[in-house]
């Protein structure tokens, strides 16, 4: 079994930064891509962010120059710093990993993590 915990959510004025992280546990054996997706009241679920474990990285346009999302494969880390924030980046922030491999299964998995809570005062 296959968990994401994130962390590094809160509250922070407009303009200011939080570092958001993202640990995976269990018998992981690879994850080829970790991203960053965000949740507003009342809307979809979107894209922030995603890097593979070779660290090629998207990001969705409304973040780009702002966030930075960073691996350490050898911890099955991810994390994603947020720079000069906005009152629109108010959100849960979710973690995923995507075709993850894990001992013992032949499966790929998609794992989601519990979300954190991004509050961005204005």
């Amino acid at each position: 079994q296959v968990q994401l915990v994130e962390s590094g959510g809160g509250l922070v004025q407009a303009g200011g930064s939080l570092r958001l992280t993202c640990a995976a546990s269990g018998s992981i054996l690879s994850i080829p891509v970790m991203g960053w997706y965000r949740q507003a009241p009342g809307k979809q679920r979107e894209l922030v962010a995603r890097a593979t474990s070779g660290n090629s990285t998207n990001y969705a346009d409304s973040v780009k120059g702002r966030f930075t999302i960073s691996r350490d494969n050898a911890k099955n880390t991810v994390y994603l710093q947020m720079n000069s924030l906005k009152p629109e980046d108010t959100a849960v922030y979710y973690c995923k990993g995507d075709g993850v491999r894990v001992v013992g299964s032949i499966r790929y998995l998609e794992v989601w993590g519990q979300g954190t809570l991004v509050t961005v005062s204005s």
